[in-house]
């Protein structure tokens, strides 16, 4: 009985680690990866989930074979018990369901509007652009970090993808079109925004939904400071994109 008991551990040992193997490499394959961790580390995953399913390959083939005392110690070396169990759960509900995107619920909880993004966008990252209208929502962020006076860009061309938010301390002809930025994983991400001066109803616009939007940079008040606001022309509505995150 107790054989039988340390063997199936074995083998759900052996599981969990194949399933986590599958788990970073099925990631990979359909693209949710990077809604957990930014493209730059990707490899990191790969090669991790590479790497576990030859391990588990290496358990697999010592659990059916004859075991030495060597192979015995080595293999006394990995996970036992009953975390085995919750690492095998935990990777097959990741293969069930699969990852979303962050929406506006996140950006009110990492403080979209409050202020405090502009503290963290990093200005030595700014990517200067000829062309006003290749500017991102974080490209226009990062530069008003270095240069804040909204009199600056007014009347410049704008072309800006993102997600919809509504605080509510915004006025009824206005929207927040959103970004969040991610610098290493899913726990590090922030939101950035801009306003935009809406020229019709904004109930034609649903929170979260992806919005490509055309107009030009305008200084408002908002909240009782100037600011500068996107006087929109066109919004139209797009799909969200594979990779929804700015870097």
């Amino acid at each position: 009985m107790v054989r039988t008991h340390r063997s199936l551990v074995a083998w759900i040992d052996c599981l969990a680690i194949a399933a986590w193997g599958i788990l970073f490499l099925k990631y990979k394959l359909n693209e949710k990866l990077y809604l957990l961790i930014h493209p730059n580390y990707a490899w990191l995953s790969v090669v991790a989930g590479i790497a576990l399913l030859g391990l588990a390959l290496w358990y697999a083939v010592n659990l059916l074979r004859p075991q030495s005392g060597t192979s015995a110690q080595h293999m006394a070396l990995l996970p036992r018990g009953w975390s085995s169990w919750l690492l095998l759960a935990t990777a097959i509900v990741g293969l069930v369901i699969s990852p979303r995107a962050f929406a506006s619920q996140t950006a009110f909880q990492r403080g979209v509007g409050d202020g405090t993004v502009a503290t963290r966008v990093k200005p030595q990252a700014f990517r200067a652009s000829t062309n006003s209208e290749d500017k991102s929502i974080v490209d226009w962020v990062r530069t008003l970090t270095v240069y804040p006076e909204p009199d600056a860009y007014t009347g410049q061309k704008v072309k800006v993808q993102g997600f919809v938010i509504y605080p509510p301390d915004l006025p009824a002809d206005y929207l927040l079109v959103s970004r969040f930025v991610i610098t290493c994983c899913a726990a590090d991400v922030y939101p950035v925004s801009l306003p935009v001066k809406l020229t019709t109803s904004r109930d034609n616009y649903k929170p979260d939904t992806w919005l490509e939007i055309e107009g030009t940079m305008v200084t408002k008040e908002l909240a009782g400071k100037r600011q500068l606001a996107i006087a929109a022309k066109s919004l139209k509505s797009i799909p969200e994109p594979k990779n929804p995150y700015d870097y």
